[in-house]
């Protein structure tokens, strides 16, 4: 590694060749006010002139986001004109701001705010016209306001970045400049996959999720017998919000935190897992067996099944039929739990807590539902749990740690938890088809050939008692593009393919607690390297704590199978756990 010597302040430093300023800034313990710290180039254009310092060797301030080092130059954060600077840049930001902090979502969690009290930005410092606000509420998912945009791009670079997409762009010119869909079209009238991670990186309220916390509310208030239900991946990212270092567990403190919001029953998505790895796992051996439509390819990530109806409707056949697993959880809590306890279906009301945004749409498809009635009646994401629980007065690190309710489902394997990471699905799957095809168990349980929390393309040739699967995984669009051409050009080499919808899957949802480098400062300079990895670890470490840790050794999914549904893939579990696609254009079918 090159080094080159530099002065900051007038204290001379070693630092990498190649690193802007404002990066061998951090390396040697001196924050600049930034817009874009450290965000993986997803905002990079130097715009908001929020960073400037002066330098030696250039004309004037700088920006210290986009401008390299070089030998023996000289920083200076601190001299008056760039203090000036800095502070005039966020006042003509806050200029063209609705200031409405008090009401947002993003209020904590805000970088404008942030660099606002860095800087000593002034509220008024410039009075004049504000441009045309535009509020877009219409999709199920998002919610976008241009009178908090500050034209950073962030989320356009995410959007291109993670799915290969351009769903959001710069519209108009000048003063009238927004970030929109084409035209100013509404989320809900674009190829949106509603996954949310714009949401993950705009750095005010400009896009937020649309929050159901006020559904909730209401069905408390009709006096429904309102359950709630948490994903895998929410217990890896819940701790974050109330202080925890980014990757710790908090499954107990998430369900005494639930029971004392007032839920009737507190359930893990878990076994909703574990009983989709049963339904997907026999429908991929019917499939291997009797020369059905190969690959087979998962579909519990609904950005990625919004992703494949948009843009690879002639692929559908591929995907498996299973619902998501908080679906399939809904619908038994609505049929098979109902009738246990004597509960009309009409007369629950099911809440999913998910880190994932896509999931609200996901609840609303006309294929969710059974006999008319929907699965699942509210989704909220990890952020909209926090809130529940702040809003509460609950002191989150004083609850106790408490287990899950064990009212007919509440056991899970380790195969269900492992669902919050990308690859986790395939493994949770081979655990039980090992099984299904040898008859016995795998003596070593985990895969790890199909483990790896980055972004990209994972493939593996699985030898079963000399049964070969050849598989793949991939996560973000971009690379799920890949492998979906393969298929349409009859290249594909796989039989079973994962593909999850965020980069690095549900760890790194759309709805988990927000990655925030300057917001995070006990946090190492390189977590936006390492969060997923730690979220992931945090979910390995729950499998390898289980007892049970497949599937298909859940004793209460074996008794839902004794008692209810008769067997996997059965006419009755098609009922209530399988679902269908269909291509579409914004969101209506075609």
């Amino acid at each position: 590694m090159s080094v080159v010597n530099i002065k900051i302040e007038g204290i001379s430093y070693q630092v990498e060749a190649g690193l802007t300023i404002l990066e061998a800034a951090k390396a040697c313990g001196y924050e600049i006010p930034s817009l874009c710290a450290f965000n993986h180039g997803e905002c990079n254009s130097g715009s908001c002139r929020v960073c400037l310092v002066e330098a030696t060797g250039a004309r004037g301030l700088v920006a210290s986001c986009v401008y390299p080092v070089a030998e023996g130059m000289e920083i200076r954060i601190s001299a008056p004109a760039a203090v000036e600077a800095r502070r005039r840049s966020v006042e003509l930001l806050l200029s063209n701001h609705n200031k409405n902090c008090q009401q947002c979502s993003k209020n904590g969690n805000c970088e404008l705010l942030h660099v606002a009290n860095l800087t000593g930005a002034r509220d008024n410092a410039f009075e004049g016209i504000h441009s045309e606000v535009f509020i877009d509420q219409l999709a199920p998912a998002l919610v976008r306001d241009t009178s908090k945009c500050i034209l950073c791009g962030r989320c356009i670079a995410r959007c291109s970045n993670a799915h290969g997409l351009g769903i959001l762009g710069f519209e108009n010119r000048g003063f009238n400049t927004i970030v929109s869909p084409a035209e100013n079209r509404s989320f809900a009238d674009s190829p949106c996959i509603q996954c949310g991670q714009c949401v993950n990186v705009c750095p005010t309220g400009a896009l937020m999720e649309k929050s159901e916390i006020g559904k909730i509310d209401e069905a408390f208030r009709a006096g429904k017998h309102v359950i709630v239900q948490a994903a895998p991946a929410v217990r890896a990212s819940l701790g974050e919000e109330f202080g925890y270092p980014i990757g710790t567990p908090v499954t107990g403190k998430m369900a005494a935190a639930l029971r004392r919001l007032g839920f009737e029953r507190v359930y893990d998505v878990n076994f909703g897992a574990d009983l989709t790895i049963m339904e997907e796992g026999t429908e991929l051996l019917g499939r291997l067996t009797n020369g059905g439509v190969l690959p087979m390819i998962t579909s519990c990530s609904p950005g990625w099944i919004n992703y494949a109806e948009y843009n690879y409707a002639d692929l559908i056949p591929h995907l498996s039929s299973c619902k998501s697993p908080h679906q399939m959880q809904g619908a038994v809590i609505k049929s098979y739990w109902a009738q246990e306890h004597g509960i009309a279906p009409e007369d629950i009301f099911v809440v999913s807590v998910m880190p994932c945004v896509a999931k609200k749409f996901e609840k609303e498809r006309e294929q969710e539902k059974v006999n008319g009635i929907p699965d699942v009646d509210a989704v909220i994401t990890t952020r909209e749990l926090a809130r529940m629980i702040r809003r509460s007065g609950i002191i989150f690190d004083r609850l106790p740690d408490e287990d899950w309710d064990q009212d007919i489902m509440g056991d899970y394997s380790g195969a269900g938890v492992i669902f919050g990471v990308t690859g986790g699905v395939m493994e949770a799957a081979l655990r039980t088809v090992y099984f299904k095809l040898t008859g016995k168990e795998k003596d070593q349980i985990t895969f790890e050939e199909v483990r790896g929390h980055d972004a990209g393309i994972r493939e593996a040739s699985i030898d079963i008692d000399g049964t070969v699967v050849n598989v793949a995984i991939a996560s973000g669009m971009r690379s799920a593009k890949v492998l979906l051409d393969e298929i349409r050009e009859g290249k594909s080499k796989y039989q079973f393919i994962e593909i999850m919808g965020c980069p690095g899957g549900c760890i790194n949802g759309g709805g988990q607690s927000y990655v925030r480098p300057a917001l995070l400062p006990n946090e190492a300079d390189d977590i936006l390297d390492t969060y997923k990895e730690k979220r992931a670890q945090a979910l390995y470490s729950e499998d390898e704590r289980q007892v049970i840790r497949q599937s298909h050794n859940n004793p209460q999914i074996n008794e839902l199978y004794e008692k209810y549904l008769g067997e996997p893939n059965s006419h009755k579990a098609h009922e209530l756990l399988h679902t269908s696609y269909a291509g579409r254009v914004g969101f209506n079918e075609v």
